[in-house]
């Protein structure tokens, strides 16, 4: 086997600028304690390839040659809090301050099935990096900065060209879920063409994309709907023959398209479950076989179920008092503004963005629409308990709303007292007490 430092010198391919995440005292901690028993370390993955990009890094990976063990007695004798949470696959958490750092021992593939794989451990960095999926995954760095690219990831990145490590076919073949990994990188980093090679092989493995868990499917696919080109990459999906194997519901990209035209000139943060909703060509029904395919949570099959069949009928305008109605019945803010833009996306011939952002701000009101009165209130001036309080309290609540919800709460009291008068006949004498 060659050893690690002959590898590494073969694949030095630049320098990467201090990072503040680099830089941390948390992430110095962590490479001093490695080196202190002689453990050579880099960041690994999509932290160095984010960075790279000037794009913002969320978590940080790192790999080393030592073996899990090792590594823990390292970082423990540092005082460094550590978790043994893949230990028997050569990954470890390190915890430094409030920083999780994942560490794992260099492994090369014995043998795959699916996604799983009887890995050995290695001293072999580029060994190790021909685990990864694409070539701009294979990239790593040193704490200092230096950049190590055994596959071309540089280039790739540069060219915004998604490349699978190796031959495609067989990296699929290895884990169809990188079948959709493709995609979702592709609407992320992707630009131009995609790869015929990779676009081949996943025509090819398609079939095998239900043998995937929903949770797995859900996972690439929401990351997916959150990338500015969702529509266009879905699109793609569909022309390649994938989308019937994942959800032939979905296939309204006309839609999608226009949505993330009205969250964009709108700043708004993108959302998966408002997104699958505007690709949904469907009804309630398909919404349900979408929702458990994905084996989406209770929560966003039921936000989902009412964004592609709401309870009423939300068109952006500028009739305030409309608008009200509707939030009341909706009763949720969120989820009534995701109904307005999906009205939105709806909508045929341009749309008023003006106007948009007025009904939006009608979603502001929901804590003002609150019934000023309740039970309480009308037991206390003699209604007697059972049914007639809620009675009457319904049909104080239409009059409220039929008033726009200006009534207050004494507005609400004089209306009861009113309607204990008119309905005195079929009020118990009883009852008849202030």
């Amino acid at each position: 086997m060659e050893s690690a430092s002959v590898a590494a010198t073969m694949t030095v391919a630049a320098r990467l600028s201090p990072q503040p995440w680099m830089t941390a005292p948390e992430s110095r901690a962590v490479f001093a304690a490695l080196a202190a028993g002689g453990a050579d370390a880099r960041f690994v993955g999509g932290c160095v390839r984010d960075a790279w990009l000037g794009r913002p890094v969320k978590d940080i990976d790192i790999a080393t040659h030592a073996p899990p063990e090792r590594v823990m007695e390292l970082l423990t004798a540092a005082g460094i809090r550590v978790i043994p949470t893949g230990i028997a696959h050569g990954t470890v958490t390190a915890l430094c301050g409030a920083k999780p750092y994942e560490i794992t021992t260099l492994r090369r593939d014995v043998e795959t099935f699916g996604r799983h794989a009887r890995v050995e451990f290695t001293d072999d960095w580029v060994e190790d990096a021909a685990r990864r999926d694409l070539t701009m995954n294979a990239l790593s760095c040193t704490p200092d900065g230096e950049m190590f690219d055994p596959f071309g990831g540089l280039a790739d990145l540069a060219a915004g060209r998604v490349r699978f490590v190796g031959e495609a076919w067989r990296r699929i073949d290895e884990d169809v879920l990188r079948l959709l990994r493709f995609f979702r990188f592709h609407a992320h980093y992707g630009r131009g063409e995609p790869d015929r090679e990779a676009l081949e092989a996943c025509r090819d493995l398609a079939p095998r994309l239900p043998t995937l868990s929903g949770e797995r499917v859900r996972g690439e696919l929401f990351r997916l709907l959150t990338a500015p080109c969702a529509a266009a990459v879905w699109r793609l999906m569909m022309g390649q023959g994938i989308m019937p194997h994942l959800l032939p519901e979905a296939m309204d990209t006309a839609r999608l398209e226009r949505l993330i035209a009205v969250e964009r000139d709108l700043g708004l943060v993108p959302d998966p479950t408002r997104r699958l909703a505007a690709v949904l060509d469907s009804d309630r029904p398909g919404a349900l076989r979408a929702a458990d395919a994905l084996r989406l949570s209770n929560h966003e099959r039921d936000r989902l179920l009412a964004l592609v069949e709401p309870p009423v009928v939300l068109v952006p305008a500028d009739d305030r008092r409309a608008l009200r109605h509707g939030l009341y019945r909706v009763g949720d803010a969120g989820l009534f503004a995701d109904m307005l833009l999906i009205a939105a996306a709806i909508h045929d011939g341009p749309l008023d963005l003006t106007m948009l952002r007025a009904a939006l701000a009608v979603a502001e009101d929901l804590p003002c629409l609150h019934l000023p009165i309740a039970g309480r209130d009308l037991l206390a001036l003699g209604v007697p308990r059972g049914p007639a309080v809620g009675m009457m309290l319904k049909r104080i609540e239409g009059w409220w709303i039929a008033e726009d919800f200006q009534p207050d709460h004494t507005s609400c009291l004089e209306m009861a007292r009113g309607m204990l008068g008119s309905d005195s006949g079929r009020v118990p004498q009883s009852a008849k007490r202030e």
